[in-house]
């Protein structure tokens, strides 16, 4: 189904836009802050947001939206709402990391991002499905 394509197209925009955004952020971030508290930390904190790796974080999904648009796997609105899913998982990701990362030992860095691609593909699927029902 088009719903269950979206959800896949959103999994790897949020993989991508995570990807991009840790890296970049690390890398080019100016300033870091963490999410919670909006406090200035240290580049490469867990949880850590800079405006350099979040604007890579929406390039990445954007690429990813693209190519999936291209390739026929969604139409303009699934990869409109790809993008915003990754976004939004991408931000999830970074709350996890700053509130629970550090506190359980099986939280590690492949478990929160199993737990991102699924935030960010169930989140593309529940507003398709929500703008489906409204239409």
């Amino acid at each position: 189904s088009m719903t269950l394509q979206v959800g896949y197209v959103a999994s790897l925009a949020t993989k991508l836009s995570d990807t991009f955004a840790s890296e970049i952020g690390k890398a080019y971030g100016k300033t870091a802050y963490l999410i919670t508290t909006l406090k200035e930390v240290p580049r490469g904190t867990e949880g850590a947001v800079s405006v350099e790796g979040t604007l890579a974080g929406v390039v990445g999904s954007v690429i990813i939206a693209a190519a999936a648009y291209a390739m026929h796997l969604c139409g303009p609105l699934g990869a409109v709402l790809a993008i915003i899913a990754a976004f939004v998982a991408t931000n999830c990701e970074s709350l996890i990391g700053a509130t629970m990362q550090g506190k359980f030992t099986w939280l590690t860095n492949e478990v929160v991002n199993f737990i991102n691609t699924a935030i960010g593909s169930a989140t593309a699927m529940a507003l398709r499905t929500l703008i489906l029902l409204r239409a």
